[in-house]
């Protein structure tokens, strides 16, 4: 177990106390408003926290209050350490970037395209090309999700009972199999849409290592690193540490609602959601990507390949919200590309709140964020756990706020 802890003044690390005063109180008075539960922050520059704040409850009905060593389901977060998994993969040359997807999981050998209709009437064709590795890592694959209601696709996902992404009863070999034998939305390469790739990744992974991804995770990242919380279940031990998972409705009071189901090891191993950490356990990881690849003494992945993850890979540099399927052409993705598994800012002329060109991250639903700022030296995260329907946003008022902190 780990605690995160604050180790100089902000003053020190170059960070406006005045300006992390008003942050705290933006975020302090949605717990006061009901409208969050409670919530964790905390700012480092230079490898040092500078800022660390705790407030309200990690399960308001209990009175429980949030701490340092609080668990947090970090779903999506889970994308950036999967990702890390697969180049680790890559830099031992078990597999290149363009590599097709079949050379390891045949069922995806004759992947099929949307042409038109829905339903029965849906018509598809053969696809142009290969599902690359590549595909899979930068969300541009094809695949989708089926809590999307945009696209006839989005649909099928849902008949096939993959509203939350995992086939009924089915572990994450299953899983798999279920997408590949699913049209693609698109030629792959051809359009960005946030899918279940990473799932797919994950059971690259665990095709390629000979190992499951748990236990891959385990020994290769969250070892070496010192993650000592993080995993994709919870024990006796650390239960009682667990934040408890809320839901918002339109008018943003929040409610218990039912989460991942973290006692005992999961059938399905998700390597696009299943994790819970601590906010010490991902500021380890934070620090080793913002280290480009290295934490003490402990190397994951060569500079290189970090510098590799946190390049836009979207076609002649463009954001997001240009090359983006239709769901995704939104304000929101303006001046943001993607890199492998991770979002980074291309563009912060038009981004929705201040950023630096290069900072890269990711965010998970239940309203946890992370990123790093190369430019300024940074990493920051943020959780509490409220699964939004969009009545506030949190991310933007964060990015703005910790922005307005960094004097130099």
């Amino acid at each position: 177990m780990g605690h995160l802890r604050q180790e100089i003044e902000p003053s020190e690390a170059g960070l406006d106390p005045k300006a992390l005063a008003r942050l705290d109180q933006h975020f302090s008075h949605l717990v006061d408003d009901l409208r969050l539960p409670g919530y964790l922050v905390s700012v480092s520059r230079h490898g040092r926290v500078a800022h660390l704040t705790t407030y309200g409850h990690r399960d308001r009905e209990a009175r429980l209050p949030v701490e340092t060593d609080t668990l947090w389901r970090i779903y999506s977060m889970t994308k950036p350490v999967t990702s890390v998994a697969a180049l680790m993969l890559l830099e031992e040359g078990r597999f290149r970037l363009d590599d097709p997807v079949a050379r390891f999981l045949p069922a995806f050998a004759d992947p099929r395209v949307y042409v038109s209709g829905s339903g029965a009437d849906m018509k598809t064709r053969p696809a142009g090309q290969p599902l690359l590795i590549r595909n899979l890592l930068t969300h541009t694959s094809g695949l989708t999700f089926g809590f999307y209601h945009s696209h006839p696709v989005d649909a099928l996902y849902r008949e096939a009972g993959l509203e939350s992404s995992v086939a009924p009863g089915a572990d994450l070999a299953g899983t798999c199999d279920v997408y590949a034998g699913l049209p693609l939305q698109f030629e792959p390469g051809t359009e960005w849409n946030y899918s279940v790739s990473t799932n797919v990744l994950g059971r690259l992974i665990e095709v390629v290592s000979g190992q499951d991804l748990d236990e891959f995770l385990a020994e290769r990242i969250f070892g070496p690193l010192g993650m000592t919380d993080a995993g994709f279940c919870v024990t006796d031990e650390q239960a009682g540490r667990l934040a408890e998972l809320y839901g918002e409705d339109t008018e943003g009071r929040i409610t218990p609602i039912a989460g991942l189901p973290l006692h005992g090891r999961p059938r399905f191993l998700s390597g696009s959601g299943g994790m819970v950490a601590s906010a010490y356990d991902y500021h380890r990881f934070m620090e080793m990507l913002r280290r480009r690849g290295e934490l003490d003494g402990a190397r994951l992945l060569k500079p290189e390949t970090v510098d590799t993850m946190a390049a836009n890979h979207l076609p002649g540099g463009v954001d997001r919200r240009t090359f983006g399927s239709a769901l995704h052409r939104e304000p929101g993705n303006a001046g943001l590309g993607f890199g492998l598994g991770v979002s980074v800012v291309v563009d912060p002329e038009i981004t929705r709140s201040p950023s630096s060109e290069g900072a890269f991250g990711w965010s998970g639903v239940a309203s946890t964020t992370f990123w790093v700022d190369p430019r300024h030296d940074l990493t920051v995260q943020f959780y509490t756990q409220v699964r939004p329907s969009s009545s506030h946003s949190i991310y933007p008022e964060l990015k703005r706020l910790v922005h307005e902190a960094v004097l130099d």
